[in-house]
């Protein structure tokens, strides 16, 4: 894993700040999190009002929550939503009313198997209300009235995404989406947050080849309002990676597009392999991050997802010990590297026409060789450009050269670039 960075400790401290927000798919808590991702990267802010119409979906109300909690009779809050966004149910009508503990019961949310934690729950699309809290906190209420309280609003409203573009050489897209939905949850998805966030501020140090363009919205609604509100522009993506569960200390996971073909898939398996991390790679299921929306068969683009342990591969998944303390500066760095060593390779990527196809130029009389005099590398550079020159007939791209020639894709890319400069070859 990577060490500790400055920007290690920078996504780091990103992830502290938007940790004790309350984020549904919809509402202020939304907007409160854009607004400081925004300080890191200028945003383009959408808000879409509810009743849009959005593929085969609907916008919902928007829900605001200002306080909730449940007291005893003495007054004392045994749950309370100003100590964790997570303690009540996401997207709770409002409640005030006085129950006994028996009826209250069908409206608590606890995970016994893990008695100390509390669960992470939603009613999105059915109206409900629930508090959600530690087994032992449960099992320590006596009997009797409880007043139960959440003021909460849904309304017609907006939902609300954001965009980032980092311009390019191209007009073609590369997509980068992460899940602003959830609450006080750092892994799922604060870290893929910052790690998008400093990806962006990395790739406009240079300008890329491609247009790097970060979405950051509710997950699943706001990925399918943004295909319905740019089904025109589709065609312009070319690449696409969903960023999720970004900083736990389990290996790299890499899930390949619907495809399983694609440009990012292949890149990603040559960058991890070659890195040497530890890491997975695993087919596409319709099961999972805003991947499934952009690989529909409608769409079928070119999008893979890249995490650390996948959503439910950890205990703490969708639980309050998913903290501060699960997430590190060190992991963050290490997927923030990956991504940009992957990035670099797909930026890079591309075919090539020999231009003196007929036998093998003389590459001295063009100072190709000479070039490589003193180089500890030497040997390996002349082959990249042997096997450049043999590969280069439009068909096959420089990934396709490194993987044959078993060559770092960097020599290969090199080697294209000083024949290229020496005219024998071209895109």
């Amino acid at each position: 894993m990577a060490p500790v960075t400055a920007r290690g400790e920078e996504m780091y401290a990103l992830v502290e700040r938007l940790y004790p927000l309350c984020r549904s798919i919809t509402g202020d808590g939304v907007r409160a999190t854009l607004e400081i991702v925004g300080e890191y990267v200028p945003l383009r802010v959408h808000e879409v009002p509810t009743g849009t119409r959005v593929l085969d979906w609907t916008v919902p109300q928007e829900w605001n929550i200002r306080d909730a909690y449940v007291a005893d009779a003495t007054g004392r809050r045994v749950v309370d939503f100003a100590a964790s966004s997570l303690h009540v149910l996401g997207y709770s009508v409002p409640v005030a009313a006085t129950m006994p503990l028996s009826e209250l019961r069908a409206h608590l949310h606890t995970l016994p198997d893990h008695p100390s934690w509390v669960p992470y729950r939603t009613s999105y699309y059915t109206p409900d209300w629930g508090f959600c809290l530690a087994q032992e906190t449960l099992d320590a209420l006596p009997d009797g009235e409880y007043e139960v309280r959440i003021d909460s609003t849904l309304a017609d409203g907006h939902l609300t995404y954001a965009e980032h573009v980092v311009p390019g050489q191209v007009a073609d897209e590369v997509i980068v989406s992460s899940h602003v939905c959830h609450p006080s949850l750092a892994n799922d998805n604060l870290a893929g947050i910052a790690v998008a966030t400093f990806l962006a501020r990395a790739l406009a140090e240079h300008k890329p080849y491609y247009t790097y363009r970060f979405l950051f919205a509710p997950g699943t609604i706001g990925a399918i309002t943004w295909l319905a509100r740019n089904a025109e522009r589709v065609g312009e993506v070319r690449h696409g990676l969903v960023l999720a569960c970004a900083g736990d200390p389990g290996r790299l996971t890499y899930k390949q597009s619907r495809r399983g073909d694609a440009e990012i898939d292949r890149v990603l398996q040559h960058v991890l392999t070659a890195s040497e991390r530890p890491h997975r790679i695993t087919e596409f299921t319709p099961y999972g991050y805003d991947e499934r929306q952009f690989c529909s068969p409608g769409f079928d683009l070119g999008v893979g997802s890249l995490s650390r342990t996948p959503y439910a591969g950890y205990p703490e998944y969708h639980t309050s010990a998913d903290n501060l303390d699960l997430v590190s500066p060190e992991a963050m760095a290490d997927t923030l590297a990956l991504c940009r060593e992957a990035f670099a390779v797909l930026d890079r990527n591309r075919r090539y026409v020999n231009l003196s196809p007929y036998g093998e130029p003389q590459l001295g009389r063009r100072g190709l060789y000479d070039s490589l005099g003193g180089r500890s590398d030497a040997q390996q550079a002349q082959m990249a450009m042997l096997w450049v020159l043999s590969l280069s007939d439009g068909e096959h791209s420089l990934l396709d050269v490194a993987e044959r020639s078993g060559l770092p894709f960097a020599a290969v890319a090199a080697a294209a670039d000083a024949l290229c400069d020496a005219e024998l070859i071209k895109a």
